[in-house]
């Protein structure tokens, strides 16, 4: 009897900004998206590398990243309500944010 052994392998970096070591197509690339963030004025640029094994298509990776994102857009909306809902603590009681309480 043959065993069958799946092999794969996947590897995924998020980069904000050029390595040290990076060439000059590297740097280029970076200084572009960098100017385009001035340009746009809001947002934030990336860059996403991956290499999977076996291959994928890349609707099938794009539409694992549109999860992704869906799940960090969630997790922000979260963390903003909560703040928002802290900020309003702070001025409604401030008593109970103080460092040193007074009694």
């Amino acid at each position: 009897m043959r065993v069958y052994k799946p092999e794969w392998r996947c590897t995924f970096s998020v980069n904000e900004g050029r390595e040290e070591t990076s060439g000059w197509r590297e740097r280029l690339a970076w200084l572009i998206r960098s100017l385009a963030d001035k340009l746009d004025g809001r947002g934030r640029t990336i860059k996403i590398d991956y290499n999977v094994i076996p291959h994928l298509s890349r609707e099938e990776v794009d539409i694992c990243l549109g999860k992704g994102f869906a799940v960090t857009q969630s997790l922000l909306t979260q963390l903003a309500h909560q703040a928002a809902c802290e900020d309003v603590m702070r001025q409604a009681k401030a008593e109970l944010f103080e460092e040193h309480p007074q009694r």
